[in-house]
């Protein structure tokens, strides 16, 4: 299981790399001045960092309890993905239509359209994460040591 501080690693990284592809993107796509997507991506990113970070540690206690394992096959990054995002959009959405001023109707496609953005992003996101910053990986080397020394 990851440490505390390996999953603050990971959010921090996921929203600044989000930002960076959101607020330019959104602007134009959107026709929404760069200054109002830059305060709805920062506090959509404020929100989704406080998220991810409490929705991984829930999805991995529980996958653990579940399967023995945190391990994660394409189907069950799907799923972890999917939920992430919904339950992102039950608190960005109306936030987002307050700010802008505009129903929720109208906020819905513009939040549905970054969500969609999202799930490919995660997707591929977590992937690359898993595969730079392995579990274990951060093993102190005298624990290494001490292990291998048992088994001998």
């Amino acid at each position: 299981m990851r440490s505390g501080l390996d999953r603050l690693r990971q959010a921090l990284l996921f929203e600044c790399l989000a930002l960076a592809l959101v607020i330019p993107s959104g602007s134009v796509l959107f026709g929404v001045p760069t200054s109002h997507m830059g305060a709805i991506g920062v506090g959509s990113a404020i929100t989704a960092t406080i998220w991810n970070y409490v929705y991984n540690v829930l999805f991995d206690r529980f996958m653990g309890r579940l399967t023995g394992s945190t391990h994660k096959t394409i189907a069950v990054r799907v799923l972890h993905t999917v939920l992430f995002e919904a339950g992102l959009q039950v608190v960005l959405l109306p936030a987002i239509a307050l700010y802008l001023g505009v129903s929720l109707i109208q906020a819905f496609s513009m939040s549905m359209s970054i969500a969609l953005f999202y799930l490919v992003y995660a997707f591929f996101f977590n992937m690359a994460y898993d595969a730079l910053f392995p579990v274990g990986a951060n093993t102190p080397k005298r624990a290494l040591k001490t292990a291998s020394h048992q088994e001998a």
